[in-house]
């Protein structure tokens, strides 16, 4: 056995290491937190302190065994969990369930996994910093207390099987806060218009300096130039520089990736994770942009070789942040002469990213010369300008360039001919198109963080899991929104006439943008309703100072959750006691052939229909909304159209066919089996002859599924499944022992497995 055990997070990181460290080191993974709060409501003794109760977790009992042993047998235990908070608790976990002694443990960081920071952190150890462990116990207690508070008052107010989160909710409320903001925004609209001129094969577009508002007023413009002479008026030269964007912060990396990659936040991360366990970069949870000397000087080194002297300058970035910590490291690779990395696409593309991005930081401004030339005319006072832009002096251009958020971005023209002031020019045609003014833009995953980490909500470590959880708790949606279309004026000047035209063009169409579904938004509006000071903005920002403080050794942990805790608790109560369930309920108008009250609200099983009321002898009418339908923008044409439902389709093998929407979606019914619609199809317009197609695939699939069927218990079955052969009893889900053929199994040997995964 090894002299020195060394426990790290994760089998990758465990692989890498074990390459640096000799023959006298044995290195392990824990796979993560060994243990946690239980799920029910003792995990936490309010009455003690707030002291909370851990157990080890199922799945990690073998592993802590393994350990214990290891420990027992070990001279020195090193514990190299991740540098940040959460990898200080994990250490702390660890001495505390594998019962070791402080003279015998190492506590020991690195910021990348190198032979040279792992043999630096090996001669530089130190001890379990509970100032760190106290701010990850906070945040963790007190998420605890608040989810296991909101949520009953969420299923007893609003639907059941409901939650709610601290920074999960505010999150959702930006998101809510942006599509009301959507839905209150009235377009205006005016005249772009853009000419293009020439002299001898030079040519020039412009735009107009003003924008026109009414048709009229750009109509009488373009007349009024139908026999103007253009000349060039003021050509004026600017220089200006460029300077390159600060190294990959976790936010500023998970926008760009997003811009550039398409990745979302959370493939992000775990696509940086690997690339961090692998060696290539540095630790990928900082919020600092700060680079270590050797980074400035090895990278300065790389520029020189690669680009020459011309295009080096060392910086030093400062973190706008007042939380960050500038200890740390900004994201880069660790050796800056390893051009590419990865063990797969994904990794290759973002490993080549973050080497751009921390290269340019050290490179030369670049030198821009912008041109702005002014044409004018003879029959009116207005002024087109085009505009373009030369690069002197390309600096960190030649290798990476930011990119950005801004959708009305327009770019100049690049490179302009030359021309002389008063030179006469030739118009070949104007033309003003009808544009109209955009809402504010629905957020994507990456500006979500950033409007998150601009409001201090949040830190490195929490993004992801945040937009994970809003997305699976169905608050939040990524569901693709159809366009609307709308009819646009153009005019064009050519040849001397004015042809006006009428176009049709999309808009309000998103995709892959985060936006609220109707749940979101009930639950949003309830708890702004009654948890006013937990939804606060300000607030939920505060409480991460108060982290910060904690984990500066300034303040107490659990007196700081016991100021937040017991006027929260306080209004919990009141709210189960008085406050009015919420449904999001909006009276829709009246059925013409009842003369039913038509509203749309949430349900038990989610937004629907319902006509007739509650209270009455005759019972109300329900009907499921349709994906992409809301309750808040539903018309009553629509929602009369959903009680038309179930549509009867006609016959097959002797049986009706039918189709309707159910709390899982449409699908379509046939002798007492639900056969799933495909999301992109309607259950109001299928017909006979694709329902059958629905069925018959179905049944394929359904046969192949099926392994074993016994006589003896019809509700007992062997199936196929996506991660292999397993037993179906009922609603239980039981493995089937590896090297065990599922075919041959017998009803004595299946029912003796049901029995003992029971037992388990």
């Amino acid at each position: 056995m090894s002299k020195n055990l060394v426990i790290v997070e994760s089998p990758a990181k465990a692989k890498t290491i074990e390459k640096y460290l000799g023959k006298d080191f044995t290195v392990k993974s824990c796979f993560g937190h060994i243990r946690d709060l239980p799920k029910d409501d003792s995990a936490i003794d309010v009455n003690k302190g707030y002291l909370p109760k851990y157990e080890v977790s199922s799945d990690k009992k073998k592993v802590v065994a393994e350990l214990k042993k290891l420990a027992k047998k070990a001279e020195l235990v090193w514990l190299a969990s991740d540098e940040d908070r959460e990898g200080e608790a994990i250490s702390w976990h660890l001495a505390e369930v594998l019962d070791l002694h402080e003279d015998k443990t190492r506590r020991i960081v690195f910021n990348e996994i190198t032979k040279k920071a792992i043999l630096h952190a090996i001669d530089n150890p130190r001890t379990i910093n509970r100032d760190l462990v106290n701010a990850q116990q906070a945040r963790r207690v007190l998420d605890r207390l608040v989810g296991f508070e909101l949520s009953p008052v969420l299923w007893r107010k609003v639907k059941p099987s409901l939650s709610a989160g601290r920074v999960q909710s505010v999150a959702v409320r930006l998101i809510v806060e942006r599509e009301r903001a959507i839905q209150a925004f009235t377009p205006t609209s005016s005249f772009r218009i853009i000419g293009d001129f020439s002299k001898d094969s030079r040519k020039l577009t412009a735009e107009l300096s003003k924008r026109p508002e009414k048709l009229s007023e750009a109509k009488a413009f373009l007349e009024s130039c139908i026999s103007a002479q253009f000349r060039i008026g003021d050509i004026t030269v600017s220089p200006s520089k460029r300077n390159p964007a600060a190294p990959f912060t976790t936010s500023t990396l998970q926008q760009e990736a997003s811009r550039k990659l398409g990745f979302s936040v959370s493939r992000t991360m775990s696509v940086a994770q690997r690339l961090y366990e692998n060696g290539h970069i540095t630790y990928m949870r900082t919020d600092s942009v700060n680079l270590s000397d050797f980074a400035l000087g090895s990278s300065k080194d790389v520029i020189e070789k690669e680009y020459g002297d011309k295009y080096a300058q060392t910086r030093k970035y400062a973190t706008k942040s007042s939380s960050a910590q500038e200890a740390h490291e900004a994201i880069r690779p660790t050796s800056f002469e390893v051009k590419q990395a990865g063990d797969d696409d994904a990794q290759k593309k973002l490993y080549q990213l973050i080497w751009k991005r921390a290269i340019a930081s050290q490179m030369s401004s670049a030198d821009l010369e912008r041109t702005t030339i002014a044409i004018l005319n003879d029959k009116n006072d207005g002024v087109f300008k085009a505009k373009g832009e030369v690069i002197k002096f390309d600096g960190f251009l030649k290798v990476y360039l930011e990119g950005s958020d801004d959708e009305d971005k327009e770019n100049d023209s690049g490179l302009l001919p030359k021309f002389e002031q008063g030179e006469k020019v030739d118009c070949d045609q104007i033309i003003a198109t009808e544009k109209y003014s955009r809402p504010p833009a629905r957020f994507t995953e990456a500006s979500l963080v950033k409007q998150l980490e601009e409001l201090g909500i949040g830190r490195p470590s929490t993004y992801a899991p945040t937009i994970s959880t809003i997305q699976k708790r169905g608050y939040v949606v990524k569901d693709p929104i159809e366009g609307k279309k709308r009819e646009i004026s153009v005019l064009q000047l050519e040849r001397g006439g004015i042809e006006e035209k009428q176009e049709t063009e999309n808009y309000g169409a998103d995709k892959n943008k985060l936006h609220p579904s109707d749940i979101g938004k009930v639950v949003t509006e309830f708890l702004v309703d009654h948890f006013d000071e937990i939804m606060d903005y300000g607030f939920t920002a505060s409480v991460e100072k108060q982290f910060d403080e904690i984990a500066d050794g300034m303040k107490n942990w659990s007196d700081m959750i016991d100021g937040f805790y017991k006027p929260f608790h306080i209004i919990v109560e009141n709210t189960l006691e008085t406050a009015s369930k919420a449904t999001g309920e909006r009276l829709l108008g009246v059925d013409p052939k009842s003369g039913a009250n038509v509203y749309a609200r949430i349900g038990r099983f989610g937004p629907m229909i319902q006509m007739g009321e509650s209270d009455q002898e005759e019972k109300p009418k329900f009907a499921s909304l349709l994906k992409g339908q809301a309750i808040d923008s539903v018309s009553l044409e629509e929602a009369l159209e959903l009680f038309k439902l179930p549509r009867k389709l006609g016959e097959f093998e002797g049986s009706e066919v039918e189709a309707n929407i159910g709390r899982f979606g449409p699908y379509v019914r046939h002798n007492k089996k639900f056969i799933s619609i495909p999301e992109e199809e309607d259950p109001m317009s299928i017909e006979l002859d694709r329902a059958v197609e629905l069925i018959q695939a179905k049944r394929v699939e359904d046969a192949n599924r099926l392994i074993k069927e016994f006589e003896e218990d019809a509700d007992i079955q062997v199936l196929n499944g996506r991660y292999g052969p397993y037993i179906k009893a009922g609603k239980k889900n039981v493995r089937i022992p590896k090297g065990t053929e599922p075919s041959a199994l017998s009803y004595e040997e299946v029912k003796e497995l049901i029995d003992k995964a029971k037992k388990r």
